[in-house]
């Protein structure tokens, strides 16, 4: 079992402190402007640098907050050759068979270079906001329901399907794509791990300590073995690494003092309004408190303070960090989604300083290759 690493992309600016979601203009009414704007020439730029230092692809989130991560990422791939893109997804915001096409078209024009990320919720405000009022366990029923169609439209048969959420004749796509995007499903809570044995290729967990993960990695092998199926484990952390540790939290301190408690009252306020587990859980590793924020092994929850969803960053030496990153690995967690601030220069730091340790520790994976992208027309298909 290898290790594959990916970055971040991000879509909704960047700088040299924690980007949260108080930058937003839909958040907040006095939004805080972000050094670097999410524009296609400065994404191209931590694209192009992924790319060539060694990542495997590009996470890239949904949401208002941010720039829509099909058009974004599409508009990347003339920008990169090998990259792949882990494009997020609501259910809630698309019809499963429409997503399929979008999918098949993007695997084909690609060449093999998209991966999905499922993002079932967020907080309810944001839902709304999308029209979504469905409570948290319905939310992952129709999760599963919708990954059902999608998976069934790839198929090459197709699909008819009658359920409480979805009700489809003859679901399928001009052309099955090869091979079928990976699908990452994210969520704590026991309906998000029922979905995930069910369908996901990666159960995506965010940055706990490694002890709190052990369970929820068993508990999904054992509800995937009635369905026949391996699933794959990923954490998402952020990472401050440097030459010595001193110089690792001297970083993490700096980004601290540049946080404003106006912006982490708001954003603390904004975070115990939320219906998800997992940004429960985040929110309780700090409790909203500056102190006591290595809450395991050189595991930091200080981005927690400030940015919601993943609140937590691998801080210390090099050597340090792929300590803590082989940890993660024997619970099983086959993918490593990072990102830092800023997200071009952090790159740099954990590729060049981090990625040779865990080369020379045979924890590596290959590198893949993805295939051409298709220069023939799509086959005719008779109805």
């Amino acid at each position: 079992m290898a290790l594959h690493p990916h970055w971040y992309l991000p879509t909704s600016g960047d700088g040299r402190d924690v980007v949260g979601w108080v930058h937003s203009r839909i958040a907040t009414a006095a939004p805080r402007p972000t050094d670097r704007a999410p524009t296609v020439d400065y994404l191209a730029d931590v694209a192009r640098a992924a790319e060539r230092l060694g990542y495997e692809s590009v996470l890239t989130p949904v949401g208002t907050w941010c720039e829509d991560p099909w058009i974004t990422t599409a508009a990347l791939l003339r920008e990169t050759r090998t990259l792949r893109f882990i494009v997020a997804q609501r259910p809630d915001a698309i019809s499963p068979t429409l997503a399929a096409q979008m999918a098949a078209s993007y695997q084909r024009i690609s060449g093999g270079r998209l991966m999905l990320n499922i993002v079932t919720g967020s907080d309810d405000e944001e839902q709304r906001r999308y029209g979504d009022w469905l409570d948290h366990d319905a939310r992952y029923a129709r999760t599963d329901e919708w990954l059902t169609v999608l998976r069934g439209a790839w198929s090459g048969r197709p699909l008819d399907h009658h359920g409480p959420h979805y009700r489809v004749a003859g679901a399928t796509v001009a052309e099955a794509p090869e091979p079928a995007p990976p699908v990452f499903l994210g969520g704590t809570s026991e309906p998000a791990l029922r979905a995930a044995a069910a369908h996901a290729d990666v159960h995506l967990s965010w940055g706990e300590p490694p002890a709190a993960l052990a369970p929820r990695v068993a508990r999904v092998r054992e509800l995937a073995q009635p369905h026949g199926r391996r699933v794959g484990f990923g954490v998402r952390l952020h990472v401050i690494t440097r030459d010595t540790a001193a110089e690792a939290w001297a970083e993490a301190d700096r980004l601290l003092r540049a946080m404003d408690p106006a912006a982490v009252a708001l954003s603390q306020a904004r975070a115990a309004r939320t219906s998800s587990e997992g940004q429960r859980r985040m929110t309780a590793l700090h409790g909203g408190r500056r102190d006591g924020l290595e809450i395991s092994p050189n595991l930091w929850a200080g981005f927690g303070l400030l940015r919601r969803h993943a609140g937590t960053a691998l801080v210390g030496s090099h050597q340090q960090v792929a300590e803590r990153l082989a940890e993660y690995h024997a619970l099983g967690m086959e993918h490593v989604l990072l990102s830092g601030q800023p997200h071009l220069e952090e790159a740099h730091w954990f590729a060049e300083g981090v990625l040779p340790l865990l080369r020379r520790d045979g924890l590596l994976a290959a590198h893949p290759d993805p295939a051409p992208p298709a220069t023939a027309p799509v086959r005719e298909r008779t109805p």
